[in-house]
């Protein structure tokens, strides 16, 4: 299971004026964490490019379940689901202190080979690599 939880303390810069998070900045959260797990395996954003693909988000899925608020303390934990076709992670934001779930998502991305910017409908060989699996046969 390849995931990652970060600890961020919500700033003033992210809330509104009743200082609760504007719903926009979750996605910087996700991704926060979603780094934090790709590093885990060698393969965050860097290495990703080196490797002569790009991996962009092509879904997002959130569920506010509880507002987010100016210097509260969360755990946002990015969770690797799926592997083969696509890299789908889900996401849970939880206070530090209680463990209420604020939030939870789902992002999707897919594989885009730098050298035609084509979109693949299997994962490149080298996340399989990554993730110490052997690469399926089709």
């Amino acid at each position: 299971m390849i995931f990652a939880e970060v600890e961020l303390q919500i700033p003033f810069h992210d809330v509104d004026a009743m200082e609760i998070v504007w719903h926009g900045h979750y996605v910087r959260y996700f991704e926060v964490a979603r780094c934090a797990a790709l590093e885990t395996i060698g393969y965050g954003y860097q290495a990703m490019k080196a490797s002569g693909y790009s991996f962009p988000v092509t879904d997002l899925r959130v569920r506010y379940a509880k507002p987010a608020t100016f210097g509260q303390r969360v755990i946002v934990r990015a969770e690797l689901k799926e592997w083969e076709n696509r890299l789908r992670f889900s996401y849970v934001i939880r206070d530090a202190v209680t463990g209420q779930r604020l939030t939870k998502a789902e992002t999707t991305q897919v594989a885009v080979d730098l050298s035609t910017d084509e979109m693949l409908f299997v994962s490149p060989p080298v996340v399989f690599e990554k993730l110490g699996l052997p690469q399926p046969t089709l």
